[in-house]
């Protein structure tokens, strides 16, 4: 996990990207216990740092999870929920059978996920800063 404050550099840009998601079980089943919480956050960080990023926090609940994760700008969104989900859910279900017993097919996501931009300065900041460039003449 990176320092919050640290802005990475690239070989063409200077940036400072996190995303938050939310994945929630099929079915808002009532499958993670604190078990399979901690296993899903190692799994989540190894598949963070093979595209770049890095976990910065991740908690969860019984039938959902929340990730915190910051990624550089050619890594998009939805292949890193993609490989996130796809990678916890073949890895959860073989090291934890009680949980792949819960459900008839080989799946443990709702298809759908959440995913929301945050960090850095408030958009009424940043939109008001635009708004006081000076244009040329």
């Amino acid at each position: 996990m990176s320092d919050d404050n640290e802005i990475r550099k690239g070989r063409h840009c200077v940036f400072k990207m996190h995303v938050h998601l939310v994945f929630v079980a099929k079915y808002r089943r009532k499958v993670f216990d604190g078990d399979a919480i901690e296993r899903l956050r190692g799994m989540f960080a190894k598949v963070c740092t093979d595209f770049e990023a890095s976990l910065v926090e991740m908690d969860g609940e019984n039938d959902h999870v929340h990730l915190l994760v910051e990624y550089p700008p050619k890594v998009s969104v939805s292949s890193l929920v993609n490989s996130l989900k796809g990678a916890s859910s073949r890895r959860l279900r073989t090291e934890r059978p009680d949980i792949k017993d819960r459900y008839w097919k080989d799946i443990l996501w709702s298809p759908s996920y959440f995913a929301s931009s945050c960090g850095g300065a408030p958009i009424s900041i940043i939109r008001q800063y635009i708004e006081q460039q000076q244009t040329p003449h």
